[in-house]
């Protein structure tokens, strides 16, 4: 087992404060699932480089030991990158993984990995690293026909039960229903045949309360992703990109300041090195992909050597990299299973 072994290598000392430089990777795309080896290269090289999607920047991002305290991952399948996360250890860089499992049926989630193949790669990571390392995010929340109230409350209460003592911190959060969301939903309903509904502010509340409980049960505490407004007595704000967690993970202090990514965001300030437009599962939730067919063409001309996950267009000019303020849509995590290149299936 490598759980009792220390995250922290070389000239850190366990008593030295330093200044915070989480890698958050990412909550624009699915890069455990599908863009592992890119990942890998990148932290082998030492850097890698992002484009602005508002201003289209170029930015390089340092990505050595020595410049980073952490990395955040984001996903709905660690599956394809556990043998990856091994290097990622050993190279002695901490982690925490930001792990979507939803159990939604196909109507919503059309090729994400099934519910009990993610808990058991979540249960080796955690007797591999430790349980600090995971936190299970249920989110987005769906009202529809195919997953009412009802679903929700059954269908979270068996995945808590499945992962007790996997993980300690389970992160929710309710549908922003932005254009690009109800365009998508629609179009979904459409094909499939069902409905679906943004319920008010108290059927939400009530759902939390009846999550919380359960959450509790099985020995985690419930967090609301950038939701204040849905929060009840005995759930807290959710910090997704938590210097805290890292720290207990690393087992050494580094400074960190709160610097959410938008309203009601209670995150420690990091550098996200994804793309929007690149996650090619096909949620139809989902808030960071306009559309599936885009999101295939650009994983379909990925480089796992380039600098970029998305090669950007010509033009763009090149600064040094700074964090990145995400606006408008709340993003989700994006994910599932997919025709994953043979050098990044192992696991």
């Amino acid at each position: 087992m490598r759980s009792g072994r220390s995250f922290f290598r070389g000239r850190i000392r366990p008593s030295r404060t330093v200044e915070s430089m989480i890698i958050s990777a990412s909550y624009k795309t699915d890069i455990p699932a599908f863009y592992g080896e890119w990942f890998i290269n990148r932290l082998r090289a030492g850097y890698c480089k992002v484009v602005n999607p508002y201003g289209r920047q170029v930015y390089r991002v340092p990505l050595s030991r020595d410049e980073v305290d952490g990395i955040v991952f984001w996903t709905k399948n660690i599956v394809p990158f556990l043998r990856r996360l091994a290097e990622v250890h050993d190279r002695g860089y901490p982690f925490v993984i930001q792990h979507t499992i939803n159990g939604y049926p196909r109507e919503l989630e059309t090729s994400v990995v099934h519910p009990q193949r993610a808990i058991e790669a979540l249960r080796r990571v955690a007797d591999t690293y430790g349980p600090r390392t995971i936190v299970w995010r249920y989110d987005t929340i769906v009202f529809s026909s195919p997953t009412p109230r009802a679903y929700h409350v059954d269908n979270f209460g068996r995945l808590a039960e499945a992962l007790r003592g996997v993980a300690d911190e389970v992160v929710i959060s309710f549908a922003h229903i932005y254009r690009k969301t109800k365009r998508n939903m629609d179009r979904a309903a459409r094909s499939h045949g069902f409905d679906w509904w943004d319920p008010d502010s108290e059927e939400k509340r009530e759902l939390t309360r009846v999550l919380l409980d359960t959450a509790r049960s099985n020995g985690m505490a419930l967090a609301l992703c950038s939701q204040k407004e849905y929060l009840v007595e005995g759930a807290v704000e959710a910090r997704c990109v938590d210097a805290r967690r890292l720290r207990d993970v690393a087992g050494r202090r580094f400074s960190a300041r709160a610097k959410g990514n938008r309203t009601d965001c209670g995150c420690h300030e990091s550098r996200d090195i994804g793309d929007y437009d690149t996650c090619p599962h096909g949620c139809v939730y989902c808030y960071a992909v306009r559309d599936r067919a885009l999101a295939l063409r650009r994983y379909k001309k990925h480089d796992p050597v380039s600098e970029f996950i998305h090669e950007p267009p010509g033009g763009v000019s090149e600064r040094a990299a700074a964090p990145e303020t995400k606006r408008g849509d709340q993003l989700t995590l994006f994910g599932g299973t997919f025709s994953l290149p043979p050098t990044d299936s192992g696991g």
